[in-house]
């Protein structure tokens, strides 16, 4: 018996030993990862607690010695002799903390996800392919390669990634590595530009061509005009204040054909195949203030991109000094420089213009074949691009990519839909070198350089806020604008039709821009970036006016200001679209039958402070109430299982709402009776009432808006749920300043006062690190929660003292 349960015990361990050993489909070896030698246990950091630990690295490639001090939160301060160490270090360093982070978002970019994840993700490398993200990285890439400047940073870059990866054993792998089961490839600079693209797919990879279409061919160019105006009619405090002058001569804008759109009536598309709407709060807002509102009698400047939150974290904070650089801000893994941020003389900080630069063109090809395309009255050739997705655990999938004179053919007729072949025009694929501007401002000491840097950049367009120590402010609406006719691209454009192309460019010179307006401030918050006067069309859709209307309301009243008073800013949870709507709101809904729960909740609304608290129960209400509002009031009609379509914008709505009671909208067209603005508003309220009780109980403590919103931020896999954060407890909300929403909110935050030695403060939520047995982690978390800062270690040389320094690392030649 005892050599039976010998035998059996042999087997299962055999067993268990070839299992562990193996990968099941998607699922990697386990084996490794649960090893004592080479699995997770290796991944543990310490935290160092003074400045007295010295680590000597003897790398190769490196020309000269560099000193790397560390600060108590992780953040690495570079001091090298010239530019090329400069930037090997940040890539050596930025690999050290966030290796796995850089190699997945370039993978998302290159259309390579399902190599390591198999083919869960196909679907989304094929659209990547399709959309041509490799092909402009590689564009962009040529242009880049050929500047000395440019070139030197991303080769050193290059080099320190690849240095780290080459010290590296398996035990050593990022945890995520060995979850999937897979190691670090190395790193080049074609990867860098991919960074780039991803970045430009987030903020300007999106467009509404083919809802806007479906409903021109539904309802008509005059509804059209009425719902979906190009500037709002309720409310909006542009960014370049209204009475600017436009101090130039205007190109001659192209022709506007007629109609504005195909005439073909048949346009239906599958709505797995189109980008949702952009979320409410993704963008940022920045400001800055003039020295006669700055106690310091200097400016003062604030930053908060909002973007997806997630860990590790989109930025990384860095401290960059050269024999010509001296800055201090934050950079994204995978590019060297520093994005936003401050040096000794200048500070500057972006949000996201939403420029209209991916426009869809019909396309007819000639047969089959697709070699040929119809354009200008005659057939013209197009260039195809074979790609191979390899996908893990199945066979690769080829994929043929079509280039038309627009852009890459991304959908085609009969394939997954039943609309037309569309080839896209989009920014991404312009060449450039917006990296230079980054590395010029990086050096700049004044408004001067300030412009200068911006005439390198191509996209995604920003709004690049500015001061200096000179007491100048300034805010440029900058990218490269195509030059169009008012409206092109608000619809589906005909691809055979040369009056449909992109006709040029927008001087840089004549991008929307201020410098020290009278009311002694600039800002932005994703809204119009100019009144109707502008000359030239940048977007039609921008982001609902509430957050700027917010920030401008209160820098105008903002006297002797500090640090501080931009950090409350930035943390600011007054909702001004309530203060717009509600009370109108209400007097539809007192005018009905309500039970206990709403009489109670309509007073708590009356009594309601118009702030989104954490611990408010009104704004839940409210925040509920809002959208319900909306699907009642549209869904009806702009909603459709055949038609994909849009609602009309969220300012034409409240236009309606306070001056339009009798408009044809509030019916519901799909039921018997007529619907009057009362019965919508009110039943709206009721529905969202029933829907706070059925997901959180009776009203009561349950329905606080931070339980209710329930901010999370999710490590990037989405899937390792032990690696997210607990549950966020603060307030804000997608139209709020404080634009904190379940997944997306100040990704970074920023104020830096300028003076003779510059003060900065800044925080995001997680830390430096990616590794998630790293002290560094999550260390920075509790102050973001808190909307507190961090002030920011700014050192003058490598050998500052400092109390919150705590280690050194010196870097040798090999």
């Amino acid at each position: 018996m005892k050599i039976v349960k010998a035998f059996l015990s042999l087997i299962i361990a055999a067993g268990l030993v070839y299992a562990l050993s193996r990968p099941w489909g998607p699922v990697p070896a386990l084996g490794p990862f649960i090893s004592p030698y080479t699995g997770f246990w290796q991944n543990g950091e310490v935290l160092h607690s003074d400045d007295t630990t010295l680590v000597e690295l003897s790398l190769d490639s490196l020309r000269e010695e560099v000193a790397i001090r560390y600060d108590d939160i992780g953040v690495p301060h570079i001091f090298a002799k010239n530019n090329y160490d400069l930037y090997y270090a940040q890539g050596y360093v930025t690999a050290r903390d966030r290796l796995w982070q850089m190699d997945l978002q370039t993978r998302a970019a290159a259309g390579r996800l399902s190599e390591v994840l198999g083919p869960a993700t196909l679907e989304m490398d094929r659209r990547n392919r399709r959309l041509g993200l490799g092909y402009g990285a590689e564009a962009n890439l040529k242009v880049i390669m050929s500047h000395p400047q440019s070139r030197e940073a991303m080769v050193a870059y290059a080099a320190g990634v690849n240095e780290y990866i080459r010290q590296l054993a398996p035990k050593d792998y990022p945890v995520e590595f060995k979850l999937l089961g897979y190691a670090p490839e190395p790193w080049g600079p074609i990867k860098s530009m991919l960074m780039l693209e991803q970045m430009t797919q987030t903020l300007a990879g999106g467009a509404d061509d083919l809802r806007m279409t479906n409903i021109l061919k539904r309802y008509g160019q005059a509804v059209v005009d009425d719902l979906f105006p190009n500037y709002p009619v309720f409310q909006e405090s542009p960014i370049i204040p209204e009475g600017t002058p436009w101090d130039f001569k205007p190109l001659p804008l192209p022709a506007a054909p007629k109609p504005d759109a195909p005439i073909d009536s048949s346009i239906i598309v599958d709505k797995s195949l189109v980008s949702e709407p952009p979320v409410e709060g993704l963008g940022s807002n920045n400001w800055a203030i003039g020295a006669e509102k700055s106690v310091t009698g200097y400016p003062i400047l604030a930053n908060d991109p909002h973007l997806e939150l997630t860990l590790p974290s989109i930025w990384y904070q860095v401290q960059l000094s050269g024999p010509d650089v001296n800055v201090y801000g934050v950079s994204l893994p995978g590019i060297p420089s520093v994005i936003i941020g401050f040096n000794k003389n200048v500070a500057w900080g972006v949000t996201n213009v939403d420029a209209d630069v991916m426009d869809l063109y019909e396309v007819k090809f000639r047969d089959t074949t697709r070699a040929a395309y119809w354009h200008d009255n005659q057939w013209k050739e197009t260039r195809k691009r074979e790609e191979v997705i390899r996908v893990k655990g199945q066979a690769d999938v080829r994929e043929e990519v079509v280039y038309t004179h627009h852009g890459p053919v991304a959908f085609y007729k009969g394939e997954y839909h039943k609309g037309p072949t569309m080839a896209v025009k989009w920014i991404g694929h312009e060449p450039g070198n917006s990296f230079l501007t980054f590395h010029s401002l990086n050096r700049a000491s004044n408004y001067d350089d300030y412009r200068q840097a911006l005439t390198h950049y191509v996209g995604p367009a920003q709004n690049f806020v500015f001061a200096d120590n000179s007491k100048n402010i300034a805010i440029t609406v900058n990218g490269k604008f195509p030059l169009k006719w008012k409206q092109q691209g608000k619809f589906l454009l005909d691809g055979s039709n040369p009056a449909h192309d992109w006709k040029g460019w927008i001087p840089m010179e004549q991008n929307p821009h201020v410098k020290n307006p009278p009311r002694g401030f600039v800002s932005s918050a994703n809204q119009s970036s100019v009144d109707p006067t502008y000359p030239y069309y940048i977007n039609w859709r921008q982001a609902p006016s509430e957050r700027g209307v917010r920030i401008n309301e209160r820098l105008q009243t903002m006297t002797q200001a500090t640090g501080d008073s931009l950090r409350l800013l930035q943390n600011d949870n007054f909702n001004v679209l309530a203060r717009n709507i509600l009370p109108t709101l209400l007097t539809y809904v007192k005018a009905v039958s309500l039970n206990s729960a709403q009489k109670a909740a309509v007073k708590l609304l009356e009594q309601w402070d118009y702030q989104n608290e954490p611990t408010s129960v009104a704004a839940s209400i409210f925040e509920e109430w809002h959208p319900t509002l909306a699907d009642a009031i549209w869904k009806d009609e702009f909603t459709s299982d055949t038609l994909f379509m849009r609602y009309p914008t969220r300012d034409r709505t409240l236009y309606m709402l306070l001056n339009q009671p009798d408009a044809p909208w509030f019916d519901n067209v799909k039921t018997p009776a007529r619907e009057t603005i009362r019965d919508v508003v009110a039943g709206s309220f009721k529905a969202a009432m029933d829907t706070l009780t059925i997901h959180h109980g009776p009203m009561g403590t349950k329905w606080q808006w931070a339980l209710v919103k329930d901010t999370e931020i999710r490590h990037l896999t989405r899937m390792l749920k032990p690696f997210n954060t607990l549950p966020i407890r603060n307030g804000g909300g997608g139209s709020i300043v404080n634009a904190t929403s379940k997944h997306h909110g100040p990704s970074w935050r920023m104020v830096v006062e300028l003076g003779p030695e510059p003060k900065a403060y800044g925080i995001y939520p997680g830390g430096q690190s990616g590794n998630p047995g790293s002290p560094y982690y999550l260390n920075l978390l509790d102050t973001w929660e808190k909307g507190e800062l961090k002030e920011l270690v700014y050192l003058q040389s490598p050998d500052q003292s400092h109390p919150r320094l705590t280690s050194k690392v010196v870097m040798k030649k090999n």
